[in-house]
């Protein structure tokens, strides 16, 4: 018997011995794939020569002007500079603006970094933290890879009763005010709040956040008012969806649509939408299957697809079997979200644009740009819409405090269009330079980094950093 045991323990050895073996192998593979993004060309000190720039501080545009960047900030903005041996660009003709930021996505791996980079996307706020992500912030930090700003919230704080293997469920106050101090300690920059949390256990988790001088962002909880999370440290209150299930409760309640509205701009706390992943809802009930055959769903992380995406499209299309008319209520939904955002807006609410990309069908890179039409489509002027992308962030955050706009003294992350954004929008989807952090990545490179994202294989690697989160979150 002893005998046997003894085989018994060392077979589960071995066969855990081979595992990590092979655990290594996919992960040291996916890295192999992913060099096409390490950084090459340091070089940060130039002059933009004759540009047109859009410098997001007004609705105006200054034309012809010389930019200096130096070290990967922005020294200089002048005509004509003269500047003897600088590194010239030519920007004549062509026009620069901030680069842009989604405020609200879900990264699955490296390619992703490159492919927001492809589009315009120079900062990047993720929005359920795992360890890996801890890892790409600091290789991004050490500058090995190109990558938008990268910052990334915790895992998802919710209550005792809101199951999900997503979520991190927090037993009670205690428990929640050491998770905070956890999560702080490990590295993320924000707490992720979500639907499930009880008053007591929200509140305690408030408390540690200001004492740890860490934010909430947060995606609305259904135990306590809509209206308890217009206090600090929450910065950003995440959906427009949940203005209208949770604060409206379905209702065309305008009088409680007014006094949240007032909550929002009296409190100085910013809202991201998140328009596109709704909509993708409407999408799915509409396609169907031809969803499935499009061209962008190749550049969706191909786990997630499989794990994530599938699950939304069975749960709507199934829908529709026995209710037809549920593609007319999403839909009338999607309309009221944006006659919201149009109101939110007049109302000087600070909007943040931010997809959800990585859930459902929402794009990583292309996203940003149908958030941007969708906030268009409501009402907003071409300067209001890149607001939401742009200065915004930077007025929340105060780690983006030196992006957002093109002036002396900040980062030098923007792109070069043919176009003038602030008369076509359109012109930002195939920018055709994007600078980061000083470091220009020209058209060629762009078009690699969407490339090498389309349909690429790493669903194993992707499933093992997963399956770390989900223990170890």
């Amino acid at each position: 018997m002893k005998k046997w045991l003894k085989r018994i323990g060392w077979g589960l050895v071995s066969l855990l011995l081979l595992t990590a073996i092979a655990i290594v192998a996919v992960l040291k593979l996916d890295k192999k794939r992913t060099s096409y993004l390490r950084i090459q060309d340091t070089s940060d000190s130039y002059v933009i020569k004759n540009v047109n720039i859009v410098p997001m501080t007004g609705d105006t545009v200054l034309y012809q002007q010389d930019v200096l960047v130096e070290q990967g900030f922005i020294s200089m903005i002048a005509p004509d500079l003269s500047l003897g041996t600088s590194k010239k660009v030519d920007g004549t003709g062509k026009f620069l603006s901030p680069g842009l930021a989604d405020m609200h996505v879900h990264v699955w791996d490296d390619y992703e970094l490159g492919l927001y980079l492809a589009k315009g996307v120079t900062t990047l706020r993720n929005m359920w933290g795992m360890p890996f992500h801890l890892r790409m912030k600091e290789k991004i930090k050490r500058k090995e890879i190109y990558a938008p700003l990268f910052f990334t919230a915790s895992p998802k704080l919710t209550g005792p009763k809101d199951e999900g293997i997503d979520k991190k469920q927090v037993k009670n106050a205690k428990d929640g005010s050491r998770l905070v101090a956890k999560y702080k300690k490990q590295g993320y920059d924000y707490i992720k709040t979500y639907a499930g949390l009880p008053k007591d256990i929200f509140d305690a988790i408030k408390t540690e956040a200001l004492a740890q001088n860490i934010s909430l962002a947060s995606h609305p909880s259904f135990e306590v008012p809509y209206d308890y999370h217009f206090s600090k440290p929450i910065k950003a209150i995440e959906h427009t969806e949940d203005i209208v299930q949770q604060a409206l409760k379905y209702e065309d309640d305008s009088l409680m649509l007014a006094m949240t509205l007032e909550h929002y701009a009296q409190t100085e706390i910013g809202h991201t939408p998140t328009l596109t992943v709704f909509h993708k809802i409407s999408e799915i009930i509409e396609k169907e299957s031809a969803l499935l055959s499009e061209e962008s769903i190749g550049y969706i992380n191909p786990a997630f697809l499989e794990l994530g995406s599938h699950d939304d499209y069975n749960r709507w299309t199934s829908t529709k079997l026995y209710d037809s008319l549920v593609g007319e209520r999403i839909l009338k939904q999607h309309q009221q979200h944006l006659k919201i955002v149009k109101k939110m807006n007049d109302a000087g609410v600070i909007l943040l644009a931010g997809t959800d990309s990585g859930i459902s069908y929402a794009v990583p890179g292309f996203g940003i740009h149908e958030e941007l039409g969708f906030y268009k489509e409501a009402g907003l002027t071409n300067y209001e819409v890149l607001k939401t992308a742009t200065v915004n962030p930077s007025s929340i955050y105060e780690e983006l405090s030196n992006t957002g706009t093109l002036e002396v003294g900040k980062l030098a992350n923007f792109v070069l269009t043919s176009e003038n954004p602030l008369e076509n929008l359109k012109t930002l989807q195939a920018p055709e330079k994007v600078f980061i952090k000083g470091l220009i990545l020209d058209s060629d490179r762009l078009t690699k980094l969407q490339e090498k994202a389309f349909k690429r294989n790493n669903y194993w690697a992707t499933t093992i950093r997963l399956a770390e989160g989900l223990l170890f979150q």
